[in-house]
């Protein structure tokens, strides 16, 4: 194919709770990968406010500009001391917690009678590639019910549209050191390095899963 495969690269910034979100640098290195595998490949990353009318506005803008073949995004589990890697997304959304626009949304769903939308086999292959690397990669199917699972629905939805992304994935990842340093670890937690490690294995693999979508699009699975 001559033409790029492109590829959107996500993470949050900081949220009440969370001054420091390790997305943010996260998304960083991996933008600053090289890799014979990455030749014919576009990255564009963004870094979503934790607000619910930012995800509603950019990321449909982000869709139009970047048509991205892919998205890959990322955000912070803060109770969690391992990678998981979201199997789907639920139709929930807490009325408890504001946003870090101190918005609350008016109802506990996001939208129809939809139980749930799965991301698809492609998730498995991803935890295979993440795990492979030595850290500890976890799936779930549980996003929760905050910004990372509403940001999950709607990129699901994208997916399902024409002209939308091929395929989407959503991992978690834990707390780590503020000081960004590469083997600088919170607690004897995942280390910011180990972090890369994890998410180069995803985009070598989420990069292969995408290349055989374009050639095969019939294969793509149904949501």
């Amino acid at each position: 194919m001559s033409k790029p495969l492109r590829l959107l690269i996500t993470g949050f910034g900081p949220f009440p709770g969370a001054p420091f979100n390790p997305t943010e640098p996260l998304v960083a290195r991996l933008l600053r990968l090289r890799r014979p595998a990455f030749y014919d490949v576009e990255m564009t990353g963004h870094i979503f406010p934790v607000t619910y009318r930012d995800v509603d506005s950019q990321l449909p803008d982000l869709l139009v500009s970047q048509r991205p073949h892919a998205l890959l995004m990322f955000g912070l589990a803060t109770r969690t001391s391992f990678v998981r890697v979201e199997t789907r997304a639920r139709n929930a959304v807490t009325t408890l917690w504001p946003d870090a626009g101190r918005a609350k949304p008016g109802k506990g769903s996001i939208a129809g009678n939809r139980d749930a939308l799965a991301f698809g086999p492609h998730a498995q292959k991803l935890l295979r590639a993440a795990a492979a690397t030595g850290v500890d990669v976890r799936a779930s199917r549980d996003a929760g019910s905050y910004l990372c699972n509403y940001l999950s629905w709607r990129a699901i939805e994208a997916t399902e549209h024409e002209g939308g992304p091929h395929l989407a994935a959503f991992v978690h990842v834990p707390l780590v050191a503020r000081d960004q340093s590469p083997h600088a670890s919170v607690r004897g937690r995942i280390t910011l390095g180990q972090l890369v490690d994890a998410g180069e294995a995803l985009l070598l693999e989420l990069v292969k899963l995408t290349r055989q979508a374009r050639r095969e699009p019939s294969a793509l699975p149904c949501h």
